[in-house]
């Protein structure tokens, strides 16, 4: 037979009366709540183009502007 004592014990140590579960289901919805902000915010908000150089640590941003000629045949050897 169980008594009100067996029965305490058994609920009070339920999960929705730990603090520490409601501290990381908030901690989850605000991280989710801020990911949705941020990407309605940046949807909303265009990126502007910034005067850079053109190179990064010294390697080329982009490919060369002008396309080189195919090389041509190989030299003759000379007899």
């Amino acid at each position: 037979m169980t008594t009100s004592t067996d029965h305490h014990l058994r609920t009070g140590s339920a999960w929705y009366h730990q603090p520490v579960a409601w501290l990381g289901i908030a901690v989850f919805v605000a991280s989710l709540a801020g990911c949705v902000w941020l990407i309605t915010v940046s949807a909303r908000y265009a990126d502007t183009p910034l005067t850079t150089s053109h190179a990064v640590f010294g390697v080329p941003v982009s490919a060369h502007s002008a396309a080189r000629p195919p090389p041509g045949p190989p030299p003759q050897p000379t007899p």
